[in-house]
């Protein structure tokens, strides 16, 4: 019954008349996750041993087409209280597990301008927002909040060919003070893109402007939950430049190949830095190769990546996994395999071999503190 009552009032709220004429596109899927480190996290200790962790994703989600110009989606998942995961790890005597608010979003694409151009208001997955290529400057896990212009991508947040662009305004924080001159702190995003062919080979080159707003009003003390906190935030300036693209093929039929690349530049004036820093610091990159596409069962894809991330690079949401989630000053390799086992379920195995890039910026008592994880998945998605 209170199922029942709660879609009513989603319809209700979403403004149609006739729940049968919508084509409510259910989605979901399940992730199992055993990681594996061969260090502590305490950078500090000398003791080599396993952090082993069992870890469960979940996400499931309603995607309504309303009319030929009007969508929406709302998704619930686990593991709400970091931005840049939504893994619940089981380390709580059976108790049961959280679920949060991960999407809520309205979709206006109006038919005079041909469907082209999409006006998205609320909370979306990252992907789908933006133009991205890699998890350089964005974690995959993030869903932003605000408000966003798309041209060139379809309601489900994929690249048509041709030219895409995006402009976006995405709100930090909320800063509730009346006595203070500080003020809310957000992000504001404007991509473009083009995708396309020659001969047999595609390709998509793009760049992108990422300017963070009033960052010195972002302070720990407005954090009720985890989440990056101002002095990883620090020098509380970031106005980050990225170009990225790829290109790729067939090697056979049923075995594409891709390979991919960002590179992203802090802007922001240098005396916004510590006097430590140099311009290397600034600077962060992605190269990776894809081959195979585990699509239909009994596919096989692997991948390999090179990463390198400067101090001061790119704000602390970028990829939580690399390096024990220290997020920047990082360098290292990420390689996978994903098998598709049978119908919507797939296997798979990632490890990651990754060190401080710049070793006088943390306190380091080990002169080998490179980490080395391991992350075996089952997905199931339905």
């Amino acid at each position: 019954m209170k199922k029942t009552l709660f879609f009513v009032a989603l319809a209700t709220a979403l403004g149609f008349n006739n729940a049968q004429a919508v084509d409510w596109n259910w989605k979901g899927d399940i992730r199992y996750r055993y990681e594996s480190g061969l260090k502590d996290d305490n950078v500090n200790t000398t003791d080599d041993h396993s952090r082993d962790r069992h870890r469960m994703r979940v996400r499931f989600g309603v995607y309504p087409w309303i009319n030929e110009e009007l969508s929406a989606g709302l998704q619930l998942s686990t593991g709400g209280t970091e931005p840049t995961s939504r893994n619940e790890t089981f380390d709580d005597l059976f108790a049961a597990d959280d679920v949060y608010l991960n999407e809520a979003f309205i979709d206006y694409h109006p038919m005079f301008l041909n469907g082209n151009v999409n006006l998205l208001l609320g909370k979306r997955d990252i992907a789908k927002t933006l133009i991205v290529e890699k998890d350089l400057v964005w974690d995959g896990d993030l869903t932003f909040e605000g408000i966003t212009l798309q041209y060139g991508k379809d309601s489900d947040g994929n690249e048509k060919d041709g030219l895409s662009a995006v402009a976006g305004y995405y709100v930090i924080d909320e800063n509730s003070s009346v006595t203070t001159l500080e003020k809310d702190a957000y992000i504001v995003a404007a991509e473009a893109s083009y995708k396309g062919t020659v001969s047999d080979l595609g390709y998509r080159l793009g760049a992108g402007y990422y300017d963070f707003v009033n960052l010195d009003g972002y302070s720990a003390s407005t954090t009720s939950v985890t989440k990056p906190t101002a002095a990883q935030f620090t020098p509380y300036d970031f106005n980050i430049v990225e170009f990225f693209g790829n290109v790729g093929g067939d090697i056979t039929e049923t075995v594409p190949w891709k390979l991919y690349a960002q590179y992203a530049f802090n802007t922001a004036k240098q005396s916004d830095y510590p006097a430590i820093l140099d311009e290397d610091e600034r600077n962060a990159f992605l190269v990776g190769l894809k081959i195979g596409k585990a699509k239909n069962p009994g596919q096989l894809e692997g991948s390999a990546e090179y990463v390198s991330i400067g101090k001061y690079a790119v704000a602390p949401i970028t990829d939580s996994d690399r390096n024990g989630g220290s997020f920047t000053n990082l360098e290292g390799f990420k390689i996978g395999a994903v098998y598709h086992l049978v119908q919507n379920m797939t296997i798979g195995a990632t490890y990651y071999n990754f060190d401080y890039k710049n070793k006088d910026l943390v306190s380091v008592a080990d002169s080998d503190d490179r980490q080395h994880l391991l992350q075996a998945d089952v997905v199931v998605k339905f």
